[in-house]
């Protein structure tokens, strides 16, 4: 069990979540023990549903616990395949049914995100009417609408996390092959992202002429993408509190609502993209491009695609 901890800690699981699945896995091999008198390395597809079977009927444990008990047995069965001690995952194609699902969004369409983000660029940068604004305050709102579009094209186009957005370096991104690198979390794998051919000059102009000005209100360099801008009143962000992108995440998404009445959050953008990416390139290259690290996270956005076919039957439908 040892060598399975240290398994689980390249898996850059955390502690906690370690020793759940270290406990679940001997509940488990002591019932298979007790059971089956064998080794686990003969155990089948048939034994983890009795396993499962047991768990429910005998140890009254619901389906979210039992899914978890599952997903800790896989990574056990995972790590006796990677030494070569077992040929097949006996967990493989087993799922818990009756988990609540991922909410289903009302998706909007590619062409509607793109619509989405132009809309901001003409309403908020281009033809913004700042006159409404105090005269010593419209540098720092028209420096705030150029970053926020920026970081709009990379919720449309790139379907980030607002974490991931908040995270992002300069070393992220790679202008001669034009990618962005989003790296990897506990809970999400790292990839390599196309850049929208509309988002480089963006990019280029906010990299040379934009950024610079948000760095003049900071009081040491910083490597991080996004800015924030000091609070009304204050010349310089000086603390941790203002050095996040919550609130600006937040004004941006209210700026977004004034445009479109339909919109929600910025899940609903990533659940969008996501369900085109999966139209479009198929579940495995939707499973990349999302960071997610089970292909199952993917199908959990194959209701939105159906709801979306639905939806264009009916509009179609000449009767």
């Amino acid at each position: 069990m040892k060598d399975f901890k240290t398994y689980l800690q390249n898996k850059n699981l955390a502690t906690a979540t370690q020793n759940i699945y270290i406990r679940y896995v001997n509940s488990f091999l002591n019932w298979y023990s007790d059971n089956y008198r064998n080794e686990p390395i003969n155990c089948t597809k048939k034994d983890i549903i009795n396993y499962l079977a047991h768990l429910k009927n005998k140890k009254n444990h619901e389906n979210i616990t039992r899914r978890n008990t599952l997903l800790a047995i896989r990574y056990y069965f995972d790590f006796l395949l990677k030494n070569n001690e077992i040929s097949t995952n006996p967990t493989n194609f087993i799922k818990i049914r009756g988990i609540k699902k991922r909410k289903l969004y009302n998706i909007f369409s590619f062409d509607e995100l793109t619509q989405l983000a132009d809309d901001y660029y003409h309403n908020f940068v281009r033809n913004y009417n700042d006159n409404h604004i105090p005269k010593n305050q419209r540098k720092q709102s028209f420096l705030s609408k150029e970053r926020n579009y920026l970081m709009l094209s990379f919720l449309v186009y790139q379907g980030l996390t607002t974490r991931e957005l908040q995270r992002m370096t300069l070393a992220d991104l790679d202008l001669n092959k034009a990618t962005v690198k989003i790296t990897g979390t506990k809970k999400s794998n790292e990839r390599n992202i196309p850049l929208n051919a509309s988002q480089i000059g963006t990019l280029i102009h906010y990299l040379n002429e934009i950024r610079p000005q948000f760095l003049a209100y900071l009081n040491t360099e910083t490597n991080q993408l996004f800015l924030p801008l000091p609070e009304v009143g204050r010349t310089k962000v000086n603390n941790k509190k203002n050095s996040d992108l919550m609130g600006v995440i937040k004004n941006l998404s209210k700026q977004v609502k004034t445009l479109e009445s339909k919109f929600l959050n910025f899940k609903q953008i990533r659940a969008s993209i996501i369900t085109h990416w999966i139209k479009t390139v198929g579940l495995r290259k939707a499973q990349y491009l999302a960071g997610h690290r089970y292909i199952s996270s993917t199908e959990n956005y194959l209701p939105n695609d159906l709801q979306s076919l639905t939806e264009d039957i009916a509009k179609f439908n000449p009767f």
